[in-house]
Protein backbone atom coordinates (compact mmCIF):
# COMPACT_ATOMS: atom_id res chain seq x y z
CA UNK A 1 0.00 0.00 0.00
CA UNK A 2 1.47 3.31 -1.09
CA UNK A 3 0.14 5.68 1.55
CA UNK A 4 0.48 3.46 4.61
CA UNK A 5 -3.25 3.63 5.31
CA UNK A 6 -5.87 0.93 5.37
CA UNK A 7 -7.46 -0.64 2.33
CA UNK A 8 -10.47 1.38 1.15
CA UNK A 9 -13.36 -0.69 -0.21
CA UNK A 10 -15.79 1.07 -2.55
CA UNK A 11 -19.04 -0.35 -3.90
CA UNK A 12 -20.51 0.84 -7.20
CA UNK A 13 -24.26 0.47 -6.99
CA UNK A 14 -27.49 1.69 -8.55
CA UNK A 15 -30.73 -0.24 -8.79
CA UNK A 16 -31.28 1.32 -12.22
CA UNK A 17 -29.57 -0.49 -15.07
CA UNK A 18 -27.61 1.40 -17.72
CA UNK A 19 -26.11 3.89 -15.28
CA UNK A 20 -22.51 3.26 -16.35
CA UNK A 21 -21.78 1.37 -13.15
CA UNK A 22 -19.44 -1.33 -14.51
CA UNK A 23 -17.81 1.11 -16.93
CA UNK A 24 -17.04 3.56 -14.15
CA UNK A 25 -15.79 0.83 -11.82
CA UNK A 26 -13.41 -0.63 -14.40
CA UNK A 27 -12.03 2.66 -15.69
CA UNK A 28 -11.64 4.18 -12.24
CA UNK A 29 -9.78 1.03 -11.19
CA UNK A 30 -7.42 1.34 -14.12
CA UNK A 31 -6.77 5.04 -13.51
CA UNK A 32 -6.09 4.42 -9.81
CA UNK A 33 -3.58 1.75 -10.81
CA UNK A 34 -1.89 4.21 -13.19
CA UNK A 35 -1.60 6.61 -10.25
CA UNK A 36 0.46 3.97 -8.45
CA UNK A 37 -2.31 2.57 -6.28
CA UNK A 38 -2.74 -1.19 -6.04
CA UNK A 39 -6.33 -2.08 -6.89
CA UNK A 40 -8.46 -5.20 -6.58
CA UNK A 41 -11.66 -5.31 -8.63
CA UNK A 42 -14.49 -7.61 -7.54
CA UNK A 43 -17.10 -8.53 -10.16
CA UNK A 44 -20.31 -9.01 -8.22
CA UNK A 45 -22.70 -9.10 -11.17
CA UNK A 46 -23.82 -12.18 -13.12
CA UNK A 47 -23.54 -10.16 -16.36
CA UNK A 48 -19.72 -10.37 -16.07
CA UNK A 49 -19.29 -6.83 -17.38
CA UNK A 50 -16.40 -6.02 -15.07
CA UNK A 51 -14.60 -9.22 -16.04
CA UNK A 52 -15.25 -8.50 -19.72
CA UNK A 53 -13.68 -5.08 -19.31
CA UNK A 54 -10.26 -6.73 -19.05
CA UNK A 55 -10.61 -10.19 -20.62
CA UNK A 56 -12.11 -11.41 -23.87
CA UNK A 57 -15.40 -13.29 -23.80
CA UNK A 58 -13.84 -16.75 -24.00
CA UNK A 59 -11.51 -16.06 -21.08
CA UNK A 60 -14.24 -14.41 -18.98
CA UNK A 61 -16.60 -17.35 -19.52
CA UNK A 62 -13.83 -19.79 -18.69
CA UNK A 63 -13.21 -17.99 -15.39
CA UNK A 64 -16.96 -17.97 -14.76
CA UNK A 65 -17.16 -21.72 -15.17
CA UNK A 66 -13.88 -23.05 -13.76
CA UNK A 67 -14.78 -22.87 -10.08
CA UNK A 68 -12.39 -20.02 -9.27
CA UNK A 69 -14.89 -17.18 -9.17
CA UNK A 70 -16.81 -15.08 -6.68
CA UNK A 71 -19.91 -17.28 -6.67
CA UNK A 72 -18.00 -20.39 -5.66
CA UNK A 73 -16.13 -18.51 -2.94
CA UNK A 74 -19.32 -17.05 -1.46
CA UNK A 75 -21.34 -20.27 -1.53
CA UNK A 76 -18.51 -22.13 0.23
CA UNK A 77 -17.60 -19.14 2.44
CA UNK A 78 -13.98 -19.32 1.35
CA UNK A 79 -11.13 -16.84 1.61
CA UNK A 80 -11.05 -14.77 -1.57
CA UNK A 81 -7.27 -14.52 -1.44
CA UNK A 82 -7.16 -17.73 -3.50
CA UNK A 83 -9.50 -16.36 -6.20
CA UNK A 84 -7.46 -13.37 -7.35
CA UNK A 85 -6.64 -13.15 -11.07
CA UNK A 86 -4.02 -10.77 -12.46
CA UNK A 87 -5.23 -8.50 -15.25
CA UNK A 88 -2.86 -7.52 -18.10
CA UNK A 89 -2.14 -4.28 -16.21
CA UNK A 90 0.27 -3.58 -13.38
CA UNK A 91 -1.26 -2.96 -9.94
CA UNK A 92 -4.68 -4.16 -11.11
CA UNK A 93 -6.18 -7.51 -10.08
CA UNK A 94 -9.63 -9.06 -10.39
CA UNK A 95 -11.90 -11.54 -8.67
CA UNK A 96 -14.10 -12.71 -11.56
CA UNK A 97 -17.83 -13.32 -11.48
CA UNK A 98 -20.00 -16.19 -12.66
CA UNK A 99 -23.30 -16.37 -14.49
CA UNK A 100 -24.42 -18.43 -11.49
CA UNK A 101 -24.36 -15.25 -9.38
CA UNK A 102 -28.07 -15.17 -10.20
CA UNK A 103 -28.42 -17.93 -7.57
CA UNK A 104 -26.46 -16.18 -4.84
CA UNK A 105 -29.59 -14.87 -3.11
CA UNK A 106 -30.75 -18.46 -2.69
CA UNK A 107 -27.34 -19.53 -1.42
CA UNK A 108 -27.28 -16.74 1.17
CA UNK A 109 -30.78 -17.48 2.47
CA UNK A 110 -29.73 -20.47 4.59
CA UNK A 111 -26.47 -18.98 5.91
CA UNK A 112 -25.91 -17.69 9.43
CA UNK A 113 -25.14 -13.93 9.50
CA UNK A 114 -25.75 -13.94 5.75
CA UNK A 115 -25.32 -10.17 5.45
CA UNK A 116 -21.60 -10.50 6.27
CA UNK A 117 -20.50 -13.45 4.11
CA UNK A 118 -18.65 -11.31 1.54
CA UNK A 119 -17.02 -9.25 4.29
CA UNK A 120 -15.69 -12.46 5.86
CA UNK A 121 -14.48 -13.73 2.47
CA UNK A 122 -12.54 -10.48 1.98
CA UNK A 123 -11.25 -10.32 5.57
CA UNK A 124 -7.77 -11.71 4.90
CA UNK A 125 -7.23 -9.51 1.85
CA UNK A 126 -8.29 -6.38 3.74
CA UNK A 127 -6.22 -7.21 6.82
CA UNK A 128 -3.08 -7.91 4.78
CA UNK A 129 -3.36 -4.38 3.37
CA UNK A 130 -1.71 -5.15 0.05
CA UNK A 131 -4.35 -3.19 -1.86
CA UNK A 132 -5.00 0.52 -1.60
CA UNK A 133 -8.48 0.12 -3.06
CA UNK A 134 -10.98 -2.68 -3.50
CA UNK A 135 -13.71 -1.73 -6.01
CA UNK A 136 -16.85 -3.89 -6.09
CA UNK A 137 -19.31 -3.82 -8.99
CA UNK A 138 -22.78 -4.60 -7.60
CA UNK A 139 -25.74 -5.82 -9.68
CA UNK A 140 -28.64 -3.42 -10.38
CA UNK A 141 -30.84 -4.79 -7.58
CA UNK A 142 -31.63 -4.02 -3.94
CA UNK A 143 -31.58 -7.55 -2.51
CA UNK A 144 -29.63 -9.55 0.05
CA UNK A 145 -26.55 -9.78 -2.18
CA UNK A 146 -26.28 -6.00 -2.53
CA UNK A 147 -26.65 -5.73 1.25
CA UNK A 148 -23.71 -8.16 1.49
CA UNK A 149 -21.63 -5.94 -0.79
CA UNK A 150 -22.54 -2.82 1.18
CA UNK A 151 -21.64 -4.52 4.47
CA UNK A 152 -18.20 -5.28 3.00
CA UNK A 153 -17.67 -1.70 1.80
CA UNK A 154 -16.44 1.52 3.36
CA UNK A 155 -17.93 3.80 0.73
CA UNK A 156 -20.52 3.82 -2.03
CA UNK A 157 -20.31 5.50 -5.43
CA UNK A 158 -23.66 5.84 -7.17
CA UNK A 159 -23.34 6.36 -10.94
CA UNK A 160 -26.37 8.14 -12.41
CA UNK A 161 -27.09 8.57 -16.11
CA UNK A 162 -27.88 12.15 -17.11
CA UNK A 163 -31.21 11.36 -18.74
CA UNK A 164 -34.90 11.69 -17.75
CA UNK A 165 -35.05 7.97 -16.85
CA UNK A 166 -31.61 7.95 -15.25
CA UNK A 167 -33.04 9.24 -11.98
CA UNK A 168 -35.93 6.79 -11.88
CA UNK A 169 -35.73 4.92 -8.59
CA UNK A 170 -32.85 7.00 -7.21
CA UNK A 171 -34.92 7.94 -4.15
CA UNK A 172 -35.45 4.22 -3.52
CA UNK A 173 -31.69 3.71 -3.73
CA UNK A 174 -31.02 6.31 -1.03
CA UNK A 175 -33.91 5.05 1.13
CA UNK A 176 -32.42 1.56 0.86
CA UNK A 177 -29.01 2.83 1.99
CA UNK A 178 -30.61 4.60 4.95
CA UNK A 179 -32.64 1.53 5.92
CA UNK A 180 -29.60 -0.71 6.27
CA UNK A 181 -27.42 1.73 8.21
CA UNK A 182 -27.74 -0.44 11.33
CA UNK A 183 -25.79 -3.27 9.67
CA UNK A 184 -23.81 -1.54 6.90
CA UNK A 185 -21.37 1.25 7.71
CA UNK A 186 -20.78 2.22 4.08
CA UNK A 187 -21.30 5.92 3.45
CA UNK A 188 -21.95 7.60 0.13
CA UNK A 189 -18.65 8.90 -1.23
CA UNK A 190 -20.52 10.58 -4.04
CA UNK A 191 -22.86 10.50 -6.98
CA UNK A 192 -21.14 10.26 -10.35
CA UNK A 193 -23.09 11.72 -13.26
CA UNK A 194 -22.47 9.71 -16.43
CA UNK A 195 -23.40 9.77 -20.13
CA UNK A 196 -23.60 13.53 -20.21
CA UNK A 197 -24.59 15.06 -23.55
CA UNK A 198 -24.29 18.81 -23.16
CA UNK A 199 -26.11 19.40 -26.44
CA UNK A 200 -29.26 18.35 -24.59
CA UNK A 201 -28.42 20.54 -21.59
CA UNK A 202 -29.71 17.87 -19.22
CA UNK A 203 -26.62 17.95 -17.02
CA UNK A 204 -27.74 21.15 -15.27
CA UNK A 205 -31.16 19.67 -14.64
CA UNK A 206 -29.56 16.48 -13.30
CA UNK A 207 -27.30 18.48 -11.03
CA UNK A 208 -30.30 20.43 -9.75
CA UNK A 209 -32.12 17.19 -8.86
CA UNK A 210 -29.10 15.88 -6.98
CA UNK A 211 -28.55 19.15 -5.13
CA UNK A 212 -32.02 18.66 -3.64
CA UNK A 213 -30.79 15.60 -1.76
CA UNK A 214 -29.52 16.82 1.59
CA UNK A 215 -25.96 15.83 2.43
CA UNK A 216 -25.24 13.92 -0.80
CA UNK A 217 -21.89 14.75 -2.37
CA UNK A 218 -21.77 14.97 -6.17
CA UNK A 219 -18.38 14.49 -7.82
CA UNK A 220 -17.03 17.55 -9.60
CA UNK A 221 -16.01 15.22 -12.42
CA UNK A 222 -18.72 13.98 -14.73
CA UNK A 223 -18.46 11.60 -17.67
CA UNK A 224 -19.53 12.65 -21.15
CA UNK A 225 -21.09 10.41 -23.75
CA UNK A 226 -18.14 9.04 -25.72
CA UNK A 227 -18.33 6.38 -28.42
CA UNK A 228 -14.74 5.41 -27.59
CA UNK A 229 -16.04 3.81 -24.39
CA UNK A 230 -18.11 1.30 -26.38
CA UNK A 231 -15.19 0.54 -28.69
CA UNK A 232 -12.92 0.01 -25.70
CA UNK A 233 -15.47 -2.34 -24.14
CA UNK A 234 -15.74 -4.26 -27.40
CA UNK A 235 -11.97 -4.76 -27.23
CA UNK A 236 -11.96 -5.62 -23.49
CA UNK A 237 -9.71 -2.69 -22.65
CA UNK A 238 -9.90 0.37 -20.38
CA UNK A 239 -10.77 3.42 -22.44
CA UNK A 240 -7.37 5.02 -21.74
CA UNK A 241 -5.63 1.94 -23.16
CA UNK A 242 -7.80 1.89 -26.26
CA UNK A 243 -7.38 5.63 -26.88
CA UNK A 244 -5.19 7.41 -24.36
CA UNK A 245 -6.29 11.03 -24.68
CA UNK A 246 -9.97 10.67 -25.44
CA UNK A 247 -12.23 12.89 -23.36
CA UNK A 248 -13.69 10.11 -21.21
CA UNK A 249 -10.20 8.78 -20.41
CA UNK A 250 -9.19 12.19 -19.10
CA UNK A 251 -12.42 12.42 -17.11
CA UNK A 252 -11.84 9.07 -15.41
CA UNK A 253 -8.33 10.26 -14.58
CA UNK A 254 -9.80 13.32 -12.87
CA UNK A 255 -12.28 11.09 -11.06
CA UNK A 256 -9.39 8.99 -9.76
CA UNK A 257 -7.76 12.15 -8.42
CA UNK A 258 -10.99 13.04 -6.60
CA UNK A 259 -11.29 9.56 -5.11
CA UNK A 260 -7.66 9.60 -3.93
CA UNK A 261 -8.20 12.99 -2.27
CA UNK A 262 -11.40 11.74 -0.64
CA UNK A 263 -9.68 8.59 0.61
CA UNK A 264 -6.89 10.64 2.15
CA UNK A 265 -9.38 12.98 3.83
CA UNK A 266 -8.58 15.92 1.52
CA UNK A 267 -12.03 16.65 0.12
Amino acid sequence: MKDGGKTITICFTNNKGGSGKSTSCSNLGYELSLAGRKVLLVDGDMQLNLSLSFFDEETALDMAENGKNLYEAVRHKQDLQDYIVHTPYENLDLIPSSILMSQVEYELFAMVQREFILKKCLKTIVEKGEYDFILIDAPPTLGAWVINILCASDFVIVPVEASPWGFFGLANMFDFLNDIQDIADASVMGVLITKVDERKNYYRHARGILDAYDGIHVFDTFIHVDSTVEWAQDNSKPVAVYKKNTRSALEYRKLAEEVIRYGSGKR
